[in-house]
């Protein structure tokens, strides 16, 4: 494989003759080539230019330097541009790469969570419309002690398989005793009671 050197020297004047604008040129003419790593040429541009960047990343000029860079090393490269042309600007960049994609992972990881957590409590409150719907005699009071029963066991095992309760957790738990309460005429914080008594809470 070429040189790094010499790849940036064979692919530079075929990219400069298919632009135009003082300013990308400028900007291709003050780019250092930096390093190639898995897959990726790493091209950089020296402090006090490193506005000049933004005309790398043109999607029109940034598709030059890839076709006319992998042209010249003989296979296929990504290019990315940085501020910066030494191999420790580098380091920075991926330092923050990593960094960004931490915080993305970790994102996610609570978004996943926050959408498990409702769906669980979703299917709680589901399942207690349908059983209601399903009372016979719902006026009667037996009946409503027997679905009261049914259901404060229905929300205590959701509870209980539960194993970090945070706010939103909380309010979706808080959703089904109201809803439970709202069926059987039985105040919420009563229902609170009798379900965090089978669940092992009091």
């Amino acid at each position: 494989m070429p040189e790094l050197a010499d790849i940036w020297a064979e692919a530079l004047p075929k990219v400069l003759s298919a632009v135009t604008g003082r300013g990308v040129w400028t900007a291709l003419n003050a780019a250092r080539p930096v390093t190639i790593e898995d897959g990726v040429l790493v091209l950089g541009m020296p402090s006090g230019e490193t506005e000049l960047a933004g005309h790398l990343r043109l999607p029109q000029t940034h598709r030059l330097l890839e076709v006319n860079v992998s042209t010249a090393a003989g296979q296929q490269y990504r290019v990315r541009v940085i501020d910066g042309t030494t191999l420790e600007d580098w380091e920075v960049v991926k330092r923050r790469d990593a960094e960004r994609r931490r915080m993305q992972d970790a994102e996610m990881a609570k978004m996943r969570a926050e959408l498990t957590a409702r769906t669980s409590w979703d299917s709680v409150y589901e399942q207690l419309s349908r059983r209601w719907a399903a009372v016979p005699n719902k006026s009667l009071p037996q009946n409503r002690a027997r679905f009261f029963e049914e259901g404060s066991e229905l929300i205590a095992e959701a509870r209980k398989a539960i194993d970090n309760f945070d706010e939103l957790q909380e309010r979706n738990f808080a959703r089904c005793l109201e809803r439970l309460s709202q069926y059987t005429e039985i105040p919420s914080t009563l229902v609170g009671v009798a379900v965090l008594k089978k669940a092992g809470e009091l």
